[in-house]
């Protein structure tokens, strides 16, 4: 028998999924932040397809004349809504293009180009809601692929186009180090690195070079030479504190919350002390350094933005102190709840919202100014 030269999926000690169904606190109801996100990012993701994208290589070259297929994967989809339009986006930019390049090229128009979404999350995704959701009349084959995106997930050149938004700040594990009490980077009375030790720090951002570089060797065997990566994922643009990100502050409230309820004896300080966050916000510098170490992706285009107005959010929707401790709980719910059970639940987010509505004029700066959210469109060579 011959020996498999792939390298296996890599396993992931915890999986944290979004709260699932559609009740009151569930993703689909509470992800209107990550909607933003979207709507932010949308116009520089098309215009990257229109200009990055040629349609010609992978479609009308010599060898590949047959091909009439495109196949996209959504990585880290949770259950909708946001993966849905933004999939469908791209699918519309991808025809047009495609259309167009029929026409130049004069290839007969009865050539259609048929397309293939992959939905990816963890096993645990509440995959039942985002196959409800998706539209009964499509213009694409979907499926659901679940599985770590920090290994492979796909056959070697099977995809033209990979897309991830708001799903690799995840880390695929929490660093050792943290839960360690003789190390330097044990986060004591903290759940992540705002205002902890530079070892604290320095242990995530470790822990997500380790992760990115897996990500990007998979995805590079996954792309067709001439496919696009198109991530947005939360950041800290280069040389500002992380207490200028609304992300951390948010964390660091939850933490001190746990930390109330631990004094009040509801919890122990021991609870709070091996209970970390594992997200990472990057800084441009940092992930560029990881993409060129890489050598198989070109950066194509790199932008930090952020939601410009309450209209990004959508109609009817207020960014108040209430929606983003519900916006919260609908992301952590269940990654608090493994470690400290249900008892806590509500008590916990009406403190973060109390904190938060305390911190109101500080909180509200953040969510409009600056750059938080990183757009990268990489083209595999």
């Amino acid at each position: 028998m011959s020996k498999n030269t792939e390298p296996a999926p890599v396993p992931v000690p915890g999986s944290y999924p979004m709260n699932g169904g559609d009740g009151t606190y569930s993703y689909t109801k509470n992800s209107y932040f990550q909607k933003a996100g979207v709507n932010a990012a949308k116009t520089t993701i098309h215009d990257a397809i229109v200009d990055k994208l040629d349609i010609k290589e992978l479609f009308f070259s010599a060898s590949t004349n047959n091909r009439t297929i495109f196949r996209i994967a959504d990585l880290g989809c949770s259950v909708g809504p946001n993966t849905i339009s933004t999939t469908e986006g791209i699918l519309e930019v991808v025809q047009h293009k495609y259309q167009q390049s029929q026409q130049h090229l004069h290839f007969s128009s009865s050539k259609t180009l048929e397309f293939q979404v992959f939905f990816n999350d963890q096993v645990t995704n509440d995959f039942n809601t985002l196959f409800t959701s998706l539209p009964a009349e499509r213009p694409y084959f979907a499926a659901g692929v679940p599985g770590s995106f920090h290994g492979r997930l796909f056959p070697n050149s099977s995809l033209h186009l990979v897309h991830s938004s708001y799903a690799l700040q995840w880390l695929s594990k929490l660093p050792e180090e943290l839960l360690d009490e003789n190390s330097a980077a044990f986060n004591r009375g903290r759940i992540h690195y705002l205002n902890a030790s530079d070892e604290v720090y320095k242990a995530y951002e470790a822990q997500f070079a380790k992760d990115m570089a897996k990500f990007l060797d998979a995805r590079a065997k996954e792309l067709v030479v001439g496919g696009l990566v198109v991530l947005t994922m939360p950041s800290v643009p280069d040389g500002v504190p992380c207490s200028r990100s609304l992300m951390c502050v948010l964390f660091h409230l939850l933490g001190s919350s746990l930390m109330d309820l631990a004094k009040e004896g509801l919890i122990s300080e021991e609870q709070v002390d091996s209970f970390n966050i594992p997200v990472y916000a990057v800084s441009p510098n940092k992930m560029t350094e990881l993409i060129e170490g890489n050598e198989c992706f070109s950066i194509e285009r790199m932008e930090l933005t952020k939601p410009k107005s309450s209209n990004d959010y959508g109609q009817g929707f207020q960014v108040t102190g209430q929606a983003l401790s519900m916006h919260l709980r609908a992301g952590m719910e269940v990654l608090v709840t493994k470690h400290f059970g249900t008892a806590i639940i509500d008590g916990l987010f009406d403190r973060l919202y109390k904190k938060i509505e305390e911190l109101s004029d500080q909180i509200q700066p953040l969510i409009y100014e600056g750059g938080s959210q990183l757009i990268l469109v990489l083209k595999r060579k």
